[in-house]
């Protein structure tokens, strides 16, 4: 029967596994550590269990504005995925869209339609030109915001689209009785964004500007196209996205917060205040 060493007994043993002899300390705890248990790090060797509660510890990677590092645009793969479903179902069902676009006369009564609209699509052109457009301004923007500011942003931009509709339809005009659809509100407000982030940080602004200018002037001049909600997400955009982008350093999680919270107060109190002048 092979006899266990007498020198093991007071040979420092690793906490974690004491049949193993460790004379490698951790820089941390100054505990031993086996082998297993070691990991290396700039100034030395750790313990698993001081590497684990430094980790959790440290501060996640930021963007330049704030936001969590993502691997990947989800967000915008999830709302172009929704409005492509949505649009499917529409096909199938077209009374799908009766319920949920925008009509000012339905909007007091059922409130939804003011952020529902935005899933909606009139034409598989329509679809696909917001769909591009989302798609390219998402994996721009949602890397760089974060996916919480990147949904409150393109959230809100739809829900001031439809509350500019509200307001700029006249209870006595066919538009107070016409249902709007499509996620162009929305679009303005993620538009309107890429150019406060680039004149944020200095960058040129012509191209951005040069594709607003050609947008509003065929929102204006088009037909069956809703200028009044392009322009009420684009100046919600405005709105959001320079709060996010010159939040100061030390306080962008709360001024981004209760930035967005204050404009989601503003447009439901101005939805409250048209549905009451009626």
């Amino acid at each position: 029967m092979t006899q266990p060493d007498p020198r093991v007994g007071t040979a420092p043993v690793c906490p974690r596994h004491p049949d193993r002899v460790a004379y490698v300390r951790c820089q941390r705890c100054g505990r031993p550590t086996c082998p297993e248990c070691q990991v290396p790090s700039a100034v030395g060797i750790h313990c698993v269990d001081c590497a684990r509660s430094a980790s959790s510890r440290r501060r996640g990677v930021r963007t330049a504005l704030g936001g969590n590092v993502v691997a990947d645009a989800l967000v915008t793969k999830l709302l172009v995925g929704t409005c492509v479903v949505v649009y499917a179902v529409q096909m199938v069902y077209p009374a799908l869209a009766g319920w949920f676009d925008f009509v000012p006369a339905l909007a007091a009564g059922q409130p939804w339609r003011f952020l529902s609209t935005a899933l909606l699509h009139a034409s598989l052109l329509h679809l696909a030109l917001n769909m591009w457009a989302l798609w390219v301004l998402g994996n721009s923007l949602e890397p760089l915001l974060g996916r919480w500011r990147f949904t409150a942003l393109t959230a809100l931009s739809a829900l001031g689209g439809s509350t500019a509709i509200y307001w700029l339809a006249a209870p006595t005009s066919p538009s107070w009785i016409t249902g709007t659809v499509g996620a162009s509100g929305a679009i303005f407000g993620l538009f309107a964004a890429v150019f406060v982030i680039q004149r944020r940080f200095g960058r040129d602004t012509s191209t951005i500007v040069g594709l607003l200018v050609i947008n509003l002037v065929i929102s204006v001049v088009g037909a069956n196209i809703s200028w009044q909600g392009h322009l009420g997400g684009f100046i919600t955009g405005l709105l959001v996205s320079a709060i996010y982008a010159w939040a100061p350093r030390e306080r962008r999680t709360a001024v981004g917060v209760w930035g967005t919270v204050g404009v989601a107060v503003a447009l439901v109190g101005l939805a409250v205040a048209r549905a009451l002048l009626v």
